[in-house]
């Protein structure tokens, strides 16, 4: 479950991340993790997304201001683009999101961001820091989305669920 980067923005994030020679940047779409990928089952997906469609329509719009970047180095070799505005109400959307059938023990504390570059070497990882650092978008955020992680290694959008309105797509 993630946040989608709308165009233009998500597109411009994405070629910036295969620039720095990311092999993940064609196989993700550009995004706000809220869940991580985990494994289900058939019938476990349908409660899945009656609780994703519980928790949307609790939810109303917020803005999101991405501005500048940050790192998790040297814990993870991670550069992201850092959230200026829009930070507490990605991490509210996150604890209502792993609730129930999502109930997960975090292995690291729950952060919003959108990664740039990632399991890259350090002069990679300096040049993303870099070329980013003045980085600025401003959009709002309408709801979330469910993805496939395929076989493939290519994350899929399979159900919107916009705030205030449950599912769609």
């Amino acid at each position: 479950m993630a946040i989608p980067i709308p165009d233009p923005y998500g597109l411009e994030l994405q070629r910036s991340r295969q620039s720095f020679g990311d092999p993940l940047a064609r196989s993700i779409p550009t995004h706000i993790t809220l869940i991580p990928p985990i494994r289900v089952t058939p019938a476990a997906l349908v409660e899945i997304e009656g609780h994703l469609r519980e928790v949307a329509a609790q939810e109303r719009p917020f803005p999101i201001l991405l501005r500048g970047t940050g790192t998790f180095r040297p814990i993870s070799p991670v550069v992201f683009v850092a959230l200026a505005i829009g930070i507490s109400e990605c991490e509210n959307l996150e604890r209502h999101v792993r609730r129930g059938p999502l109930e997960r023990a975090l292995k690291f504390p729950y952060h919003p961001h959108v990664t740039v570059a990632h399991h890259l070497s350090d002069e990679l990882l300096d040049r993303a820091f870099k070329e980013l650092s003045e980085y600025e978008a401003e959009f709002p955020v309408w709801g979330f989305s469910l993805y496939e992680h395929g076989l493939d290694g290519v994350w899929r959008p399979q159900r919107d669920f916009a705030f205030g309105a449950g599912v769609s797509g």
